[in-house]
């Protein structure tokens, strides 16, 4: 140790002897840095670098606060979905408890692609109905307009939504027009039911039956199941844990809800973001460009063999059902939809044109196929091996009270019948819109 201590003194000593340089007697000498010049400058920077760190690290954790704060009590309820006593709970409406005065309405929802081709068949409809009972509003393509030069029917006139959207089938816009339209037709707080229809859609009932009908019932009519197909794997383990696969559901999108449950899907800022992040359809097969080349068999095929790995869902198909899922609200749901739809399973070329239901034409639509729809009393779910029976507060019904998908000439045919009231068939023969 005492040998050592000259040593260490040495090192410490400013080297003026290296740095020594031969220059003229007016040059000076830069003055030497003593040991504790040397440790306080260290010292100092160690300190100035620590605050930055700080500061650094503080405005990142400010930042990913911010963008997870939404996600947080989600988060800590999906990672306890299984359990019985977890419950996702949505921010509710603010106009929900708004009193209305006079009779409760039925808000009937167009989904339209353009105009309303059927528009003559629910002029008849709502002719024979209180004004005071129902609204109406279409999602149209946007700048499109009801008046009298676009429809025969002046119930519809200027009812469409004036925020629209471009819409494409197994698309997320889909559900995106779906909430539209139940936001709009929360504003009156005297819609209490909510039906969704499309463009194709038509009543087998006149209206005082469909309306006592709906409002018989305090539950929303939604058809419901679990999603048991493996084959297509619609549901992504990405969704989790903000959709765990216990919740995933599958069902029609035409729905009918009573008020607090279209609050819900307008309120949703949770898994509506989820749906359209990782729920997409997979795009169809394009065989003119298998054609394009010589090898077209070939290249068809490594086509569709890329395809077939690419995840495929259907927005619409699962996005309420799973939200209320979400939401524990499945003991509150008529598990079953009031549309009916003849779904034809022998289609070919499924890949590019995807599943649709049959068209009903001039020639199916009379009064025998109408009477079979009218006298279905129950449902039954494959996947579930559940027969649902339709009721509705605890009485037998028939199940449907819609049908798609009717042409114009199937229109016709159900309103020659008298189905829904007295019927002015000079209505057709106007100039089509």
């Amino acid at each position: 140790m005492i040998v050592s201590i000259p040593l260490v003194l040495n090192r410490r000593r400013p080297p003026t002897v290296i740095m020594k340089k031969k220059t003229s007697s007016s040059s000076s000498l830069l003055p030497p840095l003593s040991a504790r010049h040397v440790f306080w400058f260290g010292w100092k920077l160690v300190i100035a670098l620590s605050i930055s760190l700080c500061l650094l690290a503080l405005l990142r954790l400010q930042y990913y606060s911010s963008q997870e704060s939404d996600d947080d009590d989600l988060s800590r309820s999906s990672s306890s979905s299984s359990s019985s006593s977890s419950r996702f709970t949505p921010r509710r409406s603010r106009i929900s408890n708004v009193p209305f005065q006079g009779p409760p309405k039925v808000a009937f929802l167009f989904l339209a692609r353009r105009n309303l081709p059927l528009d003559f068949l629910w002029g008849t409809f709502f002719e024979n109905a209180d004004v005071a009972n129902f609204s109406i509003h279409v999602h149209s393509e946007p700048g499109f307009v009801f008046d009298e030069s676009t429809t025969r029917s002046a119930f519809f006139y200027n009812r469409q939504l004036t925020n629209s959207i471009k819409v494409g089938w197994g698309e997320v816009s889909m559900i995106q027009a779906e909430r539209l339209l139940l936001g709009a037709a929360l504003a009156d707080p005297a819609n209490q039911r909510f039906v969704l229809l499309s463009d194709s859609c038509v009543p087998l009932y006149n209206f005082s039956y469909i309306y006592s009908y709906l409002m018989a019932s305090p539950r929303s009519f939604v058809d419901s199941f679990l999603d048991l197909d493996k084959k297509e794997g619609r549901y992504t383990p990405k969704m989790s844990p903000v959709i765990p696969k216990i919740k995933w559901r599958k069902g029609s999108q035409w729905i009918s809800l009573v008020r607090s449950h279209a609050e819900v899907v307008v309120d949703d800022e949770v898994i509506f973001p989820v749906f359209k992040k990782f729920c997409k359809r997979r795009p169809p097969i394009d065989v003119s460009k298998g054609k394009q080349n010589s090898h077209s068999d070939y290249s068809l095929f490594a086509n569709m063999q890329k395809l077939q790995k690419q995840h495929n869902c259907i927005p619409d198909e699962h996005y309420v059902q799973t939200l209320f899922a979400m939401n524990d609200l499945d003991g509150e749901l008529e598990k079953r939809m009031v549309t009916y739809s003849l779904w034809n399973e022998t289609v070919t070329n499924m890949e590019n044109k995807g599943w649709h239901p049959m068209t009903f034409n001039y020639a199916n639509a009379g009064p025998q196929q109408i009477k079979r729809i009218k006298d279905i009393i129950s449902v039954y779910y494959e996947n579930e091996h559940r027969r649902e029976w339709c009721s509705n507060n605890s009485t037998r019904v028939p199940c449907f009270l819609f049908a798609r998908k009717f042409s114009r000439g199937g229109a016709m045919h159900l309103l020659s019948g008298g189905v829904l009231g007295p019927f002015d068939a000079s209505v057709l023969l106007d100039t089509q819109p």
